[in-house]
């Protein structure tokens, strides 16, 4: 792994990419709040192959997927896709978590989950082998005895009367200092995101093939009749080479997520 852009420093002179030196180049700004999307794409824009986004992923993608994981307070993914993509529990291996302890970072990320429905099974890995008790994002209206029967396993926050409210989860989940938000997904989860004018960073993978027709894109959902109207303008931060896939940071212009975070409109997601 190579990083392209901008020139690496003399620290990184060296080919490959290092975990310590992959942590410092997605390092996040700890002075506020961020949240930062991941996500991997062909070069024709799909989201997935056969039906499941790790046969776009590699080595390298897998690499910055845990060094990401690693960075976060907390790991964000819709309902939906805890269930497609067969999510175990967050978990991290013994090298990260003592440079967790290190920088005086709880020693694994909370996994939070987005889900309008609690379709959720109370027995799936992701509660039951939790080294951290899950949180799950949810509204007022979703079914009682959904609720009854997840909230043995995790923290149900109740953020929207008929919709999950995002602006008001991610100020929850700020207050328990988790300030620092990694979202894996869905394209749903992240659609919603947008509209609400919730995305500080995305970290895009691209994947170097060409699907072809078919698989759906990054971002799904209501689109910007439910948000915000405009494209969301972003800055190119590094750019690494691995191989022939390219894994890019992107930062959003404009206003720091610290302003952003206290806005946007109730937003369905994570089903």
């Amino acid at each position: 792994m190579l990083r392209l852009w901008p020139d690496p420093p003399p620290l990184y002179d060296a080919a490959d990419l290092d975990d310590e030196a992959l942590r410092d180049v997605y390092a996040p700004d700890r002075t506020r709040p961020c949240v930062r999307v991941n996500f991997v794409t062909s070069l024709d824009g799909a989201v997935e192959i056969a039906g499941h986004s790790r046969g776009l992923s590699s080595e390298a993608d897998q690499k910055v997927f845990s060094v990401l994981r690693t960075l976060a307070d907390a790991v964000m993914v819709g309902a939906g896709t805890l269930r497609h993509e067969r999510y175990g529990p967050v978990r991290l291996a013994e090298a990260s978590r003592a440079w967790r302890r290190e920088q005086g970072l709880a020693e694994q990320p909370t996994l939070v989950i987005i889900s309008s429905s609690l379709d959720l099974e109370a027995g799936h890995r992701a509660f039951t082998e939790a080294p951290v008790r899950p949180v799950v994002l949810t509204h007022a209206g979703a079914p009682p005895d959904r609720r009854a029967a997840i909230e043995p396993v995790a923290d149900m926050v109740i953020c929207g009367e008929s919709g999950v409210d995002l602006s008001a989860g991610l100020a929850e989940l700020l207050r328990r200092g988790l300030g620092q938000v990694l979202c894996e997904g869905g394209p749903h989860l992240f659609g919603a995101l947008l509209a609400a004018d919730l995305v500080d960073e995305l970290c895009l993978t691209v994947s170097p093939l060409l699907a072809g027709a078919g698989p759906g894109r990054i971002v799904a959902g209501a689109g910007a009749d439910a948000g915000r109207a405009e494209p969301l303008p972003m800055r190119l931060v590094h750019v690494i080479a691995a191989g022939d896939m390219l894994l890019t940071r992107y930062a959003r212009l404009g206003a720091a997520a610290s302003e952003t975070h206290g806005q946007g409109a109730d937003m369905v997601a994570g089903r």
